[in-house]
């Protein structure tokens, strides 16, 4: 397997580059008889999107996505579902100056050295924007989920550098994220975040942050026992969205500060008589299995690293240069990471459920 395929039963295989005619996704797996049309999976493609805010980049991608195959008369037919979205707005004079030069910070070099040759425009595979294909992919498991189980995944802008914010599990609305530019469901620490992207995209600089994402209503038993654990999968789906650094689920780093007597989630009963923990310090997954509760996790994004600020490199030659990046990048890839952050978590979740319909009636 090269790397560009992901899940067992619910397969995605991604394809395409950033100045490359199209990009797109094929989707194995799905069940038939699922209801779903382009303007369902456009929702989320249209909240990843390009060229939608002050603080994204000002590539304006419309990202229109076509059915190509595996859906007949509106509902999936059980084979493969082929989407497809047109690059348009893809600019090769912007990235001259980066042919022969690696950025710092950014995959160019790797990506000579693995391949003996790279795209230079727009990152080629290494961009962010093959990251549409996750995103669509992801519409038709959240379709599913819902349907089935009524599984809600919603993710959020938990910080900018170092302005972050806490909220309570219960008081996490998709309508609260979706409020303001920088989807943060705290509208004063938005505006701060906002300010703060605008600063250091003045200063031709970058900042990282924070995205978390909590999976509701999740059906007890998914995942496997050892190397295909529902946090490691989750991890693994993650950490292979471009410009993450790292990832941790429930109490995270945190828990290692805990005593045993403070980090165990002891179990109780639900009004419906109904096993449950009272706390979750878990994020909901023991033993790498699902317990019910529900999951929660955290991406941490890098600060861009195609920048204006004059940076010291070196080109293909051996030379030391000086570069200053210009073109259409953006300042902070959080708010835009949000919706892929929680297809990728729909992607393992409709994965594991579909595993698990193996394993009992």
């Amino acid at each position: 397997m090269a790397g560009n395929t992901l899940g067992e039963v619910y397969r995605i295989t991604n394809w395409g580059e950033s100045h490359g005619p199209s990009i797109g996704v094929v989707v194995d797996g799905c069940p038939s008889d699922l209801a779903i049309t382009p303007e369902e999976i456009q929702v989320d493609l249209d909240r990843r999107k390009p060229g939608q805010s002050k603080v994204s980049t000002s590539r304006n991608e419309k990202d229109t996505v076509q059915i190509l195959s595996g859906v007949f008369e509106g509902k999936t037919t059980g084979t493969p579902i082929s989407l497809l979205i047109q690059n348009k707005d893809y600019e090769n004079e912007d990235y001259e100056n980066f042919v022969e030069i690696f950025r710092p910070g950014h995959a160019d070099f790797t990506y000579k050295k693995k391949y003996g040759r790279r795209d230079p425009f727009g990152g080629g595979r290494s961009s962010a924007r093959i990251t549409a294909g996750h995103v669509a992919a992801g519409a038709i498991a959240k379709k599913y989920l819902t349907k089935v189980n009524d599984i809600e995944i919603v993710g959020y802008v938990k910080s900018v550098k170092d302005i972050s914010i806490n909220i309570e599990i219960d008081e996490l609305e998709k309508d609260k994220v979706e409020s303001n530019i920088v989807r943060c469901p705290d509208q004063d620490k938005a505006q701060e975040m906002i300010s703060l992207i605008e600063k250091y995209k003045e200063e031709g600089d970058s900042v990282g942050g924070v995205v978390e994402c909590v999976i509701k209503n999740p059906p007890i038993g998914l995942g496997e026992p050892v190397f295909s654990k529902l946090h490691a999968d989750l991890a693994h789906a993650a950490l292979s969205i471009n410009a993450t650094k790292g990832f941790e689920i429930g109490e995270g780093f945190k828990a290692a500060q805990y005593k045993g007597s403070e980090h165990n989630d002891s179990f109780d009963f639900d009004k419906n008589g109904e096993v449950i923990t009272k706390t979750n310090h878990a994020g909901g997954v023991l033993g790498g299995i699902s317990n019910g509760m529900p999951i929660k996790f955290r991406v941490a994004f890098k600060p861009p690293p195609t920048i204006g600020k004059e940076q010291d490199t070196i080109n293909e030659k051996g030379d030391k240069v000086k570069l200053s990046a210009s073109g259409r990048h953006d300042p902070c890839v959080v708010p835009r990471a949000v919706p892929i952050v929680e297809a990728m978590a729909a992607n393992i979740i409709m994965d594991h459920y579909l595993r698990q319909k193996t394993r009992q009636k």
